[in-house]
């Protein structure tokens, strides 16, 4: 029996356990979230604590992805699972189409429909979100999200712990910096350094008031 542990019992943390269900790799496949038990069930899938539950199941299970949508805590719970010796699962929708010449890390998700075209590198704890694609020889660092529908040409290096907002696109040969926030539907057709938050067409950085709308819900 090959038991996953998926860390998070959101709606993002479904998502991911629909996409592990439909590998058929995985014969149970069960979750920790700290809203444990008042949610002790998602789905047809049991909760079987809260994430203070990590080490006690940890020789009980065979892998464990972090399914938080907010990249900062996804990070700070993986390096956790880390702590613990739990090996990483990354979670690869049937429908994704992977090139065999990528590289995926450890605990990032692919979900269906998405795209990774050869040479380009995923790092630990990414989201590559619903229908969102990266072409050739981009560079994502860890813990990158890119929401659904976002598209990175080719060449582009996105910085740790960034968000690519849903129906964003991102032009070839683009850097993008650590912590970055890109608005959902922007265009960047230049580099944006680390910690900003842009949005528009083409994408700007944004002001203040402007910057709360926008990190209001930043995960979708």
């Amino acid at each position: 029996m090959r038991r996953l542990l998926i860390i998070g019992a959101g709606g993002h943390g479904v998502v991911v356990a629909d996409a592990a269900e439909a590998t058929r790799e995985w014969s149970q496949i069960v979750f920790i979230d700290d809203a444990y038990p008042s949610i002790n069930k998602v789905a047809e899938w049991n909760v079987l604590g809260d994430c203070s539950a990590l080490r006690r199941l940890s020789k009980e299970i065979d892998a464990a992805v972090v399914a938080v949508g907010n990249n900062t805590v996804r990070m700070s719970l993986l390096a956790e699972v880390e702590l613990a010796a739990i090996p990483l699962a990354s979670i690869i929708h049937p429908s994704a189409s992977v090139s065999r010449l990528s590289e995926i890390g450890g605990g990032t998700a692919l979900l269906a429909n998405t795209a990774v075209n050869a040479r380009s590198t995923i790092g630990k704890g990414c989201i590559i979100n619903t229908a969102a694609s990266v072409d050739h020889d981009c560079r994502l660092a860890d813990g990158v999200h890119v929401a659904p529908g976002a598209n990175l040409a080719a060449d582009v290096k996105v910085g740790e712990r960034s968000w690519i907002g849903a129906g964003a696109t991102v032009l070839e040969q683009i850097v993008i910096g650590s912590e970055v926030v890109v608005g959902a539907g922007a265009a960047v057709i230049r580099d944006v350094d680390d910690g900003l938050v842009v949005a528009g067409v083409p994408a700007k950085p944004i002001r203040s008031e402007e910057r709360l709308r926008v990190l209001r819900n930043p995960i979708g």
